[in-house]
């Protein structure tokens, strides 16, 4: 296809790139496997939005029953059928040899001389790659939104000459070194945290000049709480241009942003608290919230939120039933604290480490952002490499 029959998404990209249907890009590969009903297999799924392969747990060739499954190979571009339209593509290594995958993740070896497998599965996860999974993808939402075989063959896709493709592909991955080594250190971060809030809410290493005996208490005596009545809003959206936090009753926490100033919380600290799900999310900020299943739960006089939170979470709050009992269940629990100096020392210690790792996290979601950026540009066309 020449530069002037190039139509829609495909004018966007520079003239000297190449239109191809994927079928002239791609041959299936397709190893069908001869099940042994003693022998155990080990199937492949795909996660969506990008985030690669999984393993499922072995089953044996009996359990797989009349199942059609085949063989992965390697280097190959994989996709679930089903959820294409979110991204479920990923590509496959010689760590997946030996594996089997069903008829719902077909595999494409790409053509060597015209497409290059990292630069293509970079392609499906920008946002016209989505979009051309889900053209592809007929149907109405989830498992009635599939990818057909014919759909997908006939896309068109606008790139350029291997070499070309290549040195975007060698740029993005530097990238995602540079985002690999943040998020390993920001978990490194976070066990080193943890580790150290276990040690020093127990009480197990004390701080230098603090040697007073820890007291035992009811966590009513500790935290006092409120219903958020006053502070609901159904006026919220995912914008965050909007000022104001949303937060919900479960671990989404930030339900979305709204400009509803009227009834927002602003005595903060405070600790958030699920009924339901029992879980607690430390809030240092403005608020406003969605449900009533939430509680705010605040210090009392003589002790430290940062503190209390900490002790919390070591708590097996669990709550099975769904009932909203955090006053009949949960205020009765001891749990032994310091004196108010000690648990002000502990707790600047760990909002410390907080904060570092807020830092890192933000620091990681701008350079996601950047990369992100610059997939959309290089991808293409918009940003040009040299070659």
């Amino acid at each position: 296809m020449g530069k002037k029959t190039r139509r829609g998404y495909l004018s966007q990209f520079p003239a000297h790139w190449k239109v191809y249907r994927m079928d002239k890009l791609l041959n299936r590969v397709k190893k069908k496997v001869d099940v042994k009903k003693t022998e155990n297999y080990t199937q492949i799924g795909i996660r969506s939005h990008g985030k690669g392969i999984f393993y499922k747990e072995a089953v044996t060739g009996k359990e797989l029953g009349n199942k059609s499954v085949f063989w992965v190979e390697p280097d190959c571009f994989v996709v679930n059928i089903v959820f294409a339209w979110e991204m479920a593509v990923a590509k496959t290594t010689q760590n997946d040899v030996g594996l089997i995958a069903s008829h719902r993740f077909p595999m494409y070896k790409p053509k060597p001389e015209l497409l290059d497998l990292d630069f293509l599965l970079y392609y499906f996860k920008m946002p016209l790659g989505k979009y051309l999974l889900g053209l592809a993808s007929p149907g109405g939402a989830g498992r009635n939104k599939t990818l057909g075989q014919k759909e997908f063959a006939e896309l068109e896709i606008c790139i350029p000459s291997v070499n070309e493709q290549k040195e975007i592909v060698t740029i993005l991955k530097t990238w995602d070194k540079a985002i690999a080594l943040k998020e390993k250190l920001i978990e490194e971060k976070k066990l080193q945290k943890e580790g150290l809030s276990y040690l020093l809410v127990t009480g197990k290493k004390r701080l230098n000049g603090f040697t007073e005996k820890w007291t035992t208490n009811k966590i009513s005596s500790l935290l006092g709480y409120e219903q958020p009545t006053n502070y609901i809003t159904n006026n919220f959206n995912s914008n965050n241009g909007n000022s104001i936090p949303v937060l919900t009753a479960n671990k989404a926490f930030i339900l979305g942003y709204t400009n509803d100033t009227e009834g927002i919380y602003k005595n903060i600290p405070v600790i958030i608290f699920d009924d339901f799900t029992t879980s607690c999310q430390y809030v240092d900020f403005d608020f406003k919230v969605k449900s009533s299943a939430i509680k705010i739960l605040s210090a009392k006089k003589g002790h430290c939120l940062t503190f209390l939170y900490e002790r919390l979470k070591m708590i097996n709050l669990s709550n099975s039933d769904h009932k909203r009992r955090w006053i009949s269940e949960y205020e009765p629990l001891k749990i032994s604290v310091p004196p108010l100096k000690e648990q002000e020392a502990i707790a600047e210690i760990l909002y410390s480490a907080y904060r570092e790792i807020s830092i890192l996290e933000n620091d990681l979601k701008e350079t996601l952002e950047q990369k992100r950026g610059l997939m959309q540009q290089l991808l293409t066309g918009k940003k040009q490499v040299v070659v």
